[in-house]
Parts: structure tokens; C-alpha cells; sequence
């Protein structure tokens, strides 16, 4: 007999009321009248959670049924931001939800200030997974996204005397209501050991014998698409001791002892990122990469698969797409389970490998291409070792056929690094069906500079496919107002469709629209002003152009020289050179984490922070001038910040960052761009056009160039006498109390190395900056550049994102 599928309740308010309160009485155990505020958001989480089962449950019975192939996103992080909001505007239940809560005598605003945000991501590739993942859906695309469950995000950052101090970020203190936990689904995990060669039926194999194990449970978050009723799986895997408890040694005595097994176990999934400059550390690295490969490998082969598949037709059910190195240690992993384990011969297991996989780079920085000591690779995982060690040895014999005598290209491409390391971008350029860079600029390094003999041996395995980011989220949820407008002007639909932005070019010169954009700005701006007052205690002037440089703080996204720029200002001022009404009001926001273990990083955000103490303070400015850095920046954040913006600082060293997709997020929500040729800002300028971008700077062939000839930071110095007096205020001790020696590290380093040439850029930098006054003055027209940057920018959608990944690397069709 077959079984009705399952219903949703009834989308009307008498419908939601009824559904609330059954899962605040049910499902929290309360009544509403002795619930406590995180019941009620609890209770609001499951109702919606409720709208969206059945559609859920029908697209994974669909996905099983038809046996489509489908995408498997493998992802060290996911930065998704609150869920409630967006599952709200997904299923098209915001305003239904409202009313309901009202009729509770609630207030839906209060309610969804309760969300904690997960503590699942970092900085762009944790964000750019969450905006891939939401575009697939909305596609019907068969997909599911693999990841880690992290107890704890990276850190939450605060600010003591101005210098960063990192906290545990227990995201999960109160549970959290978006998850299903699946113990019953559970992948067995090995690690350590050793190998042995065994006979089977006259063919020798290998066998792995681990040392030791863990548990992957799997957490399944709903994924759903935008009004399209489609609903796929985001599945994390939390680690767990197979034998958690040892009752014997607990009755003798010895506490510690007894959940020993479980302590190490579960400290796999405890934090995103560990700090590795340790040995330890490293080790810890890597035990979570090949934890949450192995078990999504193995979920997919073993679950999600028909018991009797024929493996050699998994390419045709799935390709595993690499989001960076991190998940890359998923090649031998996939080549052990179908030799050691399905038995099938090396080269058929090896040519199915190399369908199933494709890789995206997201660096151009050498440091960040993953490499893995042989040694802790043989100790933690020997198997894997010998798999990649075979794939190296018949890779480069493959080199030697077609260049033979050039043993230099042999060095240059072996996987292993000639002192023993594995590289691993190495192995997914070797393993992968297709590389892609992120941007337009990036893949053509990436060719060219990166891995150009991997270029030159696979013609046309590399490609590229722009960054997106998904508009559902970073437009019609972060700039309601934004939204309102367009849909009054080209009606509705532009949210799936982000080309139809375009429309709005010609209303660029229509003086009302130009007005009424200009109300929604200013409206984002006192938003902006109330959330940081009431979370930071930091107040935003109304009449301030919004200077905004926020993303991960490294020394190649150059702060320093948005820093030098707020000096250059201050100093104008307090030497008396000009007076401050003759310089435009700025508030300058950042927001930025340094690495617990980037030294000189953290020395940067220390500095940010005590420039603005004394330009803030400093009567001479007359609050002209203002320096904000809000701790802990996130993606709740960034929905208050990115709308409020005027200016998007996007200012990395050309021929250093992959792409950014914080530069489209503000364009789309009409910043204007100051930045250099790197990047997607090649291609934003491209799109919006040189009058509505601020470009400086160097362009790639001239850092390389000058590179080449010998960079010497100190003759920029001479050369700028802004410059100068800068660099000696930071060197006074202006910044540090007196303090001359606080700060010395940053300005040594900048003289005597500037590794991404901040000074090199720095004059060009501030007449661009100069350029923004004039134009900002000019309100009429700075606000018909930003309409342009928005019309133009529609390319920048992760639909679109993923619509080129569909056509040039998966090629897996949407399920209608």
C-alpha cells in the first residue's frame, strides 16, 4: 500500500497560527504564555521548517528516482548567514508569518533577532558556497553540498585596547533548529596504520589496516529554491568516538581516561580552521579535510547510490566539484574505495576518477596552494600516499613521452615537491576533468602563471567561470527598499532573471528615480546607524560619504593603504594645510579577521583601531572624519553594511586576488568601485563603464615588471611627501600614546619589503580618491553612476555563476 505523501499545512495566517502554536506546545513543551524567547524562535523555525518538508522530501524521492546526475559540493566551509529570513522569502511565507505573530500578540522583528548566525564559514569561499548552493536549487538542479558541522566557528572576534582577541564562537550553545541529525546514517572514518598487499583470486591488491576511527554524522540542512518549490540538502558531518565511553575505567577511577577516545574523536569537528602552525595543528587540518571527503564519498557511493550500480557508469550520476584544495585528499580517496574496495583495475578506477572530478582554484598566492608533508600524509593516511604516489609516477611518465630530455618540466610538474611534499592543487589539476579559475583576469594567471606547463600538457582542460553571488540574499533581503523600487520600475521577476537590471539604465537620467534612489540610500544609512549604535555603541553621521573596506584582513588586501589614505586626511587637517570644511565628510568602515596566528595582520587591525581613537577624538576634525571598525563582522552584518555604502574599497595589489564577491555585492547595491585592475573588478569595470569606476593603480604587467627591475619601497617615500608624513606619524608614536615602538613593526615592513606594493600605489591611489570628492560633490551625478553600476552588474549573479558551470564543466540539466 502505498503512503500519502507528506502535506504541508495550509499557507494562510489561520494556517501558520495553528502550526506555531502546535510546535511551541509540542515541539518546545510550553504554552506561549510561559515561553521564553527562544522558544518562540524555536517554535517560528520549525513551522517553517514545516512549509518546506514535503517539498523536500519530494525532491530527494525525484532525485533517487529518476537516477539524474547531480552536483556534489565539496566545501571546507559555508558562510550562510541567518536561515530564517531566507527560508521566509523562499517559500513566500514573510508577510503570512507576520500577520500570524501579530494574531500571537508577536512581533516577527523581535522573533528573528534571536537567530544566531552559523558559525559554518570565513571570508569569500565560505560565502561563495552558500550562494552556489542557493542558485542550484532555485535552478532545480540536483545537488547536494558536503561540509563540516563545526561546534565552534572560527572565532568570534573582539577588540581589547584596540587589539584583536579571539573568542570561542559557540554557535550551537542553544541548538540550532535547521538541522536533522541523522546518527542512524553515520560513515565510519579510518585513519593512521598501515598497509599490506594480499592475493584475491590470482590479482594482487592492497588492504588498509587503520589504527584508529571516528564517526561522521551526518546533519542535513534544508536548501530551498526561490519560489520554484524545490528543496535540496546541505549535508555536515560532526565527528564522534566509535567507542565514546569506557565504563570500566570510568568505575576505576580514572575520569579523563574514560572519554579520552571521545575528546580526541570529536575535536575533528570542533573548530573551523585550527590554528596550524603547530604540528598538531596541521595534523588536526588534515584529519578534518579527509574526514568530511571521506565520509561524503561514502555516503554518496553507499547511500545515496542503488545497491547494485555498476561504478563504472559514476560519471554519468555525479561530478564531485573541489571547492579549492582543501577537499582535494578526495582523489585518492575515491580511487581507494574503487580498487581496494569495488576491485576494480587501476586504470578503469583511474579514468573514472579523473569524470568525477573538477577543481576550482581560488588563489593566485603560492602560500595558499595546499602542500602536505609526506611524512604526516604516510603516518595519518598510508594508503592514500602510495594511491598519489602511483598517480605521480604514471602522470610524469605521460610527461616524459611528450617532452622527453626536459627533466626540469618533469620537476616542475611532479606532484611531489622535490622535498617530499605533496602538492595538491598539483593532484586536482592532474585528477580534475576541468580546472577553473573565478574571474576573468584570474584564470588567464592561473594559465599563464600559476600552472602553465598543467596548461600547455592539458589543452583545454582549463576554463573560467566568474564569481556570483545570489541576489535573493544580497539584494532583496539586505535592500528591501532597493527591491521595492526596481519591481515598481520593471516590475517583478528580476530577481531569477538578474540580466533584466539592464532596464534600469534608462532611468538613470530620470531626475525622480535618481531622487527616490538617493531616499533608499539614506534610508539603508540610518538603518546601518541603528544596528551599529545598538550593537556596538557607534554612531554613523547621515551626511557622511560611506567609505567601506570590509574582507578578510591580509597584507595582499592592502588595508594598510586605506589606512594611509585616512592619515593623509587627518594629517591635511591637524597640520593646518586645510581646514576640515574644505574635505568631504567620510565615515571609514572596516571589517576584518586576521588569522589568530598572522602576526603582523593583527598589528594592522591594532593600528586601524588606534588611527580612529585619535581621528574620532581629535576636536580639529570637527566629525568630518570618522573611523569605525565594528567587531566580529559576519553576513548579518554585511546585510546592514553593503546597502548603506557609498564607496567599495576593492584595492588588493593587481595579479593577487582570485576575484572578491564583495565587490559585486556593493556594486549591486549601488557603491561606487574605487579599486585596481584585479580580479572581477576587471570585468565590473568592464560592465559599468570608466566613468562609474575609480580605477588606480597598477596594472598586473607592471607589478611584474617592476618586480623584475627590483621594488624599493623607500623611494616612494621620497618621492610623496604625503607619503612621508604619514609613514612618520605612525613612526611618532601619534597613534600609541608616545609609544614609538608600538607600531614600528608595521612601518618596517612597509618600508623595507611592502610585499603587495602599498606605497608603490599609494599616489595614484589618492588622486583616485580625489576623484571620488568631485564626483561626490556632484550628487546628481554620483547617484546616476550608482543606478549604472546596478543596471550593469546582473552578469554577477550566482544563477549565472552557475549556469556556466552547468554548460562548461558538470553538465547536469535541471530536473523539471
Amino acid at each position: 500500500m502505498a503512503l500519502a505523501p507528506v502535506q504541508a499545512p495550509e499557507p494562510t495566517v489561520d494556517g501558520f497560527v495553528t502550526q506555531y502554536l502546535r510546535n511551541l506546545n509540542n515541539g518546545r513543551g510550553v504554552a506561549l504564555s510561559t515561553s521564553t524567547a527562544n522558544d518562540r524562535y524555536f517554535a517560528l523555525a520549525a513551522t517553517v521548517r514545516d512549509y518546506l518538508m514535503a517539498r523536500w522530501l519530494e525532491d530527494v524521492r525525484r532525485q533517487r528516482t529518476m537516477q539524474s546526475k547531480g552536483v556534489a559540493y565539496l566545501s571546507a566551509e559555508y558562510l550562510l548567514g541567518r536561515q530564517l529570513d531566507n527560508n521566509l522569502l523562499a517559500t513566500g511565507l514573510t508577510d503570512i508569518a507576520a500577520e500570524a505573530l501579530v494574531a500571537c500578540g508577536l512581533d516577527l522583528e523581535d522573533v528573528r533577532a534571536l537567530e544566531v548566525e552559523p558559525g559554518l564559514g570565513n571570508g569569500g569561499l565560505g560565502r561563495l558556497a552558500a550562494c552556489f548552493i542557493d542558485s542550484l536549487a532555485t535552478l532545480g538542479v540536483p545537488s547536494i553540498g558536503y561540509g563540516i558541522r563545526y561546534e565552534y566557528g572560527i572565532f568570534r572576534q573582539t577588540f581589547v585596547d584596540g587589539q584583536q582577541v579571539e573568542q570561542a564562537d559557540s554557535w550551537l550553545a542553544l541548538g540550532s533548529p535547521w538541522e536533522f541529525p541523522h546518527p542512524e546514517a553515520a560513515q565510519t572514518i579510518s585513519f593512521g596504520g598501515h598497509t599490506e598487499t594480499y592475493d584475491d583470486e590470482g590479482v594482487t591488491r592492497t588492504r588498509w589496516e587503520p589504527s584508529w576511527n571516528v564517526l561522521a554524522v551526518p546533519y542535513n540542512y534544508m536548501v530551498p529554491g526561490y519560489h520554484n518549490g524545490r528543496v535540496n540538502t546541505l549535508r555536515l558531518w560532526s565527528a564522534q568516538a566509535t567507542k565514546g565511553f569506557d565504563l570500566r575505567v570510568f568505575n576505576a577511577g580514572d575520569y579523563q581516561e574514560a572519554v579520552r577516545a571521545q575528546t580526541y574523536a570529536e575535536n575533528i569537528s570542533k573548530v573551523l580552521y585550527p590554528e596550524d602552525s603547530t604540528p598538531q595543528g596541521k595534523e588536526l587540518r588534515l584529519q578534518q579535510q579527509y574526514f568530511f571527503v571521506a565520509a561524503s564519498i561514502s555516503d554518496f557511493v553507499n547511500l545515496i547510490l542503488p545497491s547494485d550500480f555498476d561504478m563504472t557508469h559514476l560519471p554519468e550520476r555525479v561530478i564531485f566539484q573541489l571547492n579549492d584544495t582543501h577537499p582535494v585528499i578526495g582523489v585518492p580517496e575515491l580511487m581507494r574505495v574503487l580498487v581496494d574496495e569495488r576491485k576494480l583495475e587501476w586504470d578503469a578506477a583511474w579514468q573514472i576518477t579523473q569524470q568525477c572530478f573538477a577543481y576550482t582554484c581560488h588563489t593566485l598566492l603560492p602560500e595558499a596552494l595546499e602542500v602536505w608533508s609526506a611524512d604526516l600524509l604516510g603516518r595519518l593516511l598510508p594508503r592514500h600516499l602510495e594511491i598519489i604516489y602511483r598517480i605521480n609516477d604514471e602522470f610524469l611518465e605521460q610527461v616524459r613521452e611528450r617532452f622527453a630530455g626536459d627533466a626540469d618540466r618533469v620537476q616542475r610538474m611532479s606532484i611531489i615537491s622535490p622535498d617530499g611534499s605533496v602538492r595538491m592543487a598539483f593532484l586536482a589539476t592532474v585528477a580534475g576533468s576541468k580546472v577553473n579559475g573565478v574571474a576573468e583576469l584570474h584564470s588567464q594567471l592561473l594559465r599563464e602563471k600559476v600552472l602553465p606547463d598543467f596548461d600547455e600538457f592539458f589543452p583545454g582542460k582549463f576554463t573560467n567561470v566568474t564569481n556570483g553571488v545570489t541576489p535573493r540574499r544580497f539584494v532583496r533581503l539586505a535592500n528591501p527598499g532597493l527591491s521595492r523600487l526596481i519591481t515598481d520600475t520593471i516590475g517583478a521577476g528580476w530577481l531569477t532573471d538578474l540580466d533584466r537590471l539592464r532596464e534600469l539604465e534608462d532611468y538613470a537620467d530620470d531626475a525622480e528615480f535618481r531622487s527616490a534612489f538617493r531616499a533608499v540610500k539614506a534610508a539603508n544609512k540610518r538603518v546601518l546607524a541603528r544596528t551599529l549604535a545598538e550593537r556596538d555603541g557607534l554612531t554613523v553621521a547621515d551626511d557622511h560619504l560611506l567609505d567601506v573596506m570590509v574582507k578578510r584582513l591580509h597584507e595582499y588586501k592592502r588595508q594598510t593603504l586605506k589606512l594611509l589614505h585616512i592619515i593623509t586626511e587627518y594629517d591635511a587637517i591637524a597640520s593646518g594645510r586645510v581646514t576640515a570644511d574644505q574635505v568631504t565628510p567620510r565615515t571609514f568602515v572596516f571589517g576584518a579577521k586576521a588569522a589568530p596566528g598572522y602576526a603582523m595582520a593583527k598589528r594592522i587591525i591594532h593600528l586601524i583601531n588606534a588611527v580612529g581613537s585619535v581621528v574620532n577624538d581629535d576636536p580639529r576634525v570637527e566629525g568630518r572624519l570618522k573611523v569605525l571598525f565594528p567587531p566580529n563582522y559576519n553576513v548579518t552584518l554585511a546585510e546592514r553594511v553593503v546597502p548603506a555604502a557609498d564607496l567599495s574599497e576593492q584595492i588588493s595589489l593587481a595579479g593577487k586576488e582570485a576575484s572578491g564577491t564583495g565587490n559585486m555585492k556593493f556594486a549591486l547595491n549601488g557603491a561606487l568601485t574605487i579599486g585596481t585592475d584585479d580580479g572581477a573588478n576587471v570585468e565590473i569595470r568592464e560592465l559599468v563603464g570608466d566613468d562609474n569606476f575609480f580605477l588606480f593603480g597598477m596594472a598586473e604587467p607592471e607589478v611584474a615588471d617592476l618586480q623584475s627591475r627590483g621594488y624599493h619601497p623607500i623611494d616612494f617615500v621620497r618621492a610623496d611627501e604625503n607619503l612621508s608624513r604619514a609613514l612618520e606619524l605612525i613612526s611618532s608614536g601619534a597613534f600609541s600614546g608616545g609609544d614609538t615602538s608600538v607600531f614600528e613593526p608595521v612601518v618596517t615592513n612597509l618600508t623595507h619589503h611592502d610585499p603587495f606594493m602599498a606605497l608603490a600605489d599609494y599616489t595614484d591611489y589618492i588622486a583616485a580618491q580625489k576623484r571620488v570628492d568631485a564626483l561626490y560633490a556632484d550628487q546628481d551625478a554620483w547617484t546616476r553612476a550608482a543606478i549604472l553600476n546596478v543596471a550593469r552588474c546582473g552578469f554577477f549573479s550566482s544563477d549565472r555563476s552557475m549556469r556556466d558551470y552547468i554548460d562548461r564543466i558538470w553538465h547536469t540539466p535541471p530536473i523539471v
